[in-house]
């Protein structure tokens, strides 16, 4: 008996009653490795001394302010911190409690911006296709994941969406992957141009797709022609990297990677590692400047934005992160996780394809590895491979509708930074199990 509202309102999950490193022990003493963060979030684990002295030390100074009366120490210095090692151009921070709001508020100031440019024909969004932006009713309107939009559809604000830069799917044969990456990338502009650039607010994205598409890097040069584009329109590029962001893929800001600044940053999951709920919008400092000599007001607000006590905790992953130089740790691990991966599902019939970056990995499923035909939907192989594998004591995040919402299967992996090399080695034996298992109930 429970009176919690569960996701799930068919099934009642495991107690998760402590945590050990990589680890989370549930109420019977089973142990469970995390390889996905969670939802690629816990990215040092699950009791990291640091950032739990700093929480307890927070709380015997002063939990909350709300910051409509104080600002707070731990908010300036995670500010601070955070703008120190952003992109040239990102100047300011708007502190939130999770990625949904990062993404809600980046487009309002993205939408008060161009009021207070007296540009108020601005009224569309383009994103993408198979993309993930979050569960508001902006950020989900601006997200292209069919299967979260459909119910939701009559009460969503209009956006525009063009085609994912999904190489493995949608490269032709005769084609080389910057030629493809760039062949996308125009799709803005022609979009842009159909709409009208003096109605267009901006281009929303994720450089790596999380969790609808699993992992999916761009191509080389795909940013940067994004970039262009929304220059040359005057449309701001605003990037979402709730997920990929914060380490995951190797760099803090994944952005980096790709050689690119955008107007504005939503960042959550891995900025706080699931210590406290916090999230981030960050912006240029000309977005912010507009605001400031115009209304001077972001008409925009959450209560517990700038909480003291999810911003010392975020401050101290972050200087972990650092201390620890995680960051090498996570190209390092990453580039081994995928070569053991390559090792054991590489001549495996059903697996497709294997991609990512750092420690951020898809692995897509198919029913036919020549042909990339997608397996039967209804054999929901990603439940499957999610029960097997918590049987197993692994945490792995399989999904269903890749492709486009409906069709197509993969298993994100997002394991903690702090993974060592033994770790590697159980996640992909206790995967290659799920696997197996899955397949055998499924009959494949």
């Amino acid at each position: 008996m429970t009176h919690v509202f569960h996701r799930s309102a068919k099934s009642l999950p495991p107690t998760a009653a402590r945590g050990d490193g990589c680890y989370i022990v549930d109420a019977d003493g089973k142990r469970y490795l995390d390889a996905s963060g969670g939802a690629a979030v816990s990215c040092l684990g699950h009791s990291h001394p640091k950032v739990v002295q700093a929480i307890k030390e927070q709380l015997d100074r002063i939990a909350f302010a709300h910051t409509g009366f104080f600002t707070n120490e731990p908010l300036e210095k995670l500010a601070d911190h955070l703008i120190a090692r952003a992109p040239d151009g990102i100047e300011y921070v708007y502190m939130v409690s999770g990625g949904s709001e990062a993404v809600e508020a980046a487009l309002k100031l993205a939408h008060q911006y161009f009021d207070e440019k007296k540009q108020r024909s601005k009224r569309w969004f383009i994103a993408r296709r198979q993309s993930y932006h979050g569960n508001t009713l902006g950020a989900l309107a601006v997200g292209g994941n069919m299967w979260r939009r459909d119910q939701f559809a009559p009460i969503l604000i209009d956006s525009q969406h063009i085609s994912p830069a999904y190489a493995y799917r949608d490269r032709r044969d005769d084609e080389s992957l910057e030629a493809y990456g760039l062949r996308v990338a125009d799709e803005l502009e022609t979009r842009i141009e159909e709409l009208g650039a003096e109605n267009v607010i901006g281009f929303v994205a994720e450089p790596v797709v999380g969790a609808t598409a699993g992992a999916v890097v761009p191509p080389p040069g795909y940013f940067k022609r994004i970039r262009e584009i929304c220059d040359r329109h005057g449309v701001l590029l605003i990037l979402d990297e709730v997920m990929c962001g914060m380490g995951r893929t190797g760099a803090l800001f994944a952005c980096e990677q790709d050689g690119v600044r955008p107007d504005i940053l939503a960042v959550a999951k891995g900025l706080g590692a699931g210590y406290q709920p916090i999230g981030a919008m960050l912006c240029s400092a000309e977005i912010f400047e507009t605001i400031r000599d115009g209304s001077g007001f972001f008409q925009h607000g959450h209560t517990y934005m700038g909480h003291p006590t999810a911003c010392a905790a975020a401050l101290a992953v972050q200087e972990v992160i650092e201390e620890e130089n995680l960051l090498e740790n996570v190209r390092d691990k990453g580039a081994k996780l995928m070569e053991r991966l390559a090792a054991r599902f590489g001549n495996d019939p059903h697996v497709g394809d294997i991609r990512g970056r750092g420690l951020f990995i898809g692995i897509e499923l198919v029913a036919d590895r020549s042909s990339k035909e997608p397996l039967d939907p209804a054999l929901q192989i990603h439940a499957k491979i999610k029960r097997q594998a918590m049987e197993e004591g692994l945490m792995c995040y399989p999904m269903g509708g890749t492709i486009d919402g409906k069709r197509g299967n993969h298993i994100l992996l997002a394991p903690p930074f702090i993974i060592d090399d033994a770790q590697v080695e159980e996640i992909v034996e206790k995967l290659g199990r799920a696997v197996d298992g899955a397949k055998q109930e499924a009959g494949l």
